[in-house]
């Protein structure tokens, strides 16, 4: 399985010729989820959703179909029949090819004042490369391994204590960075210094980042 990061919190996921993508939002490139197969939503904020995104993936091809909360899923289902799949905490579905479960209930405070909507973490598997996990706008803990994090790394919702012990609680072999959108150079130095190993530690995570449009190979173990 190969990652591909897209913009903020946007990633892609390739397997033997199929492709899943999570996040297509505002803040990811306008063709993020074109040529996709599947695409996995969290939640309805726009950095994470964008119905520009997900219609120019589904009229690109036409057997792309869509998995996600029901928010979500009221807003595009009409456009798209029998394409816009409905899932919650707990639900376990194939997308693609690839092995899904659906993880958490609710967006993390932002602030007391700030309704909370609903939002879901994926755990994605496929044989051979582990599970990624997406945690969307949450710091949702999967109650299962997970091989590779994708860790929201900068937000309104969160400090970096918050995020240091996240990947202590998750434990996966390696996190990489998401939800960086808002960080400017200044920070990504910061944030990886925190997270490396000259930080508090993570139980001996790796931290990296990747760059939108770089690629990597994910293993598992």
């Amino acid at each position: 399985m190969e990652l591909t990061k897209k913009g903020h919190a946007c990633v892609a996921l390739h397997r033997e010729g199929r492709t899943l993508v999570i996040d297509p939002g505002g803040f990811s490139e306008a063709d993020a989820a074109v040529g996709a197969d599947a695409i996995l939503v969290t939640h309805e904020h726009p950095d994470h959703f964008d119905e520009s995104r997900l219609r120019a993936a589904l009229e690109a091809n036409p057997a792309a179909e869509i998995w996600t909360l029901r928010s979500v899923a009221e807003r595009i289902s009409a456009a798209f029949p029998g394409r816009v799949h409905t899932v919650g905490g707990g639900d376990a579905f194939t997308a693609a090819g690839f092995e899904v479960e659906a993880h958490g209930e609710l967006h993390a405070v932002i602030h007391p004042d700030i309704p909370r909507v609903t939002n879901v973490g994926y755990a994605v598997t496929a044989a051979g490369a582990g599970t990624v996990f997406h945690p969307g706008d949450a710091l949702t803990v999967p109650g299962r391994p997970v091989d590779t994090l994708l860790l929201p790394v900068h937000a309104p919702w969160s400090k970096v204590a918050e995020i240091v012990d996240y990947v202590r609680e998750v434990r996966p072999r390696v996190a990489y960075d998401v939800h960086d959108g808002l960080l400017s150079d200044f920070g990504h130095l910061v944030y990886g210094r925190l997270l490396g190993p000259n930080g508090p530690g993570t139980a001996g995570a790796e931290h990296t980042r990747l760059e939108p449009g770089q690629s990597v190979a994910l293993r598992e173990g």
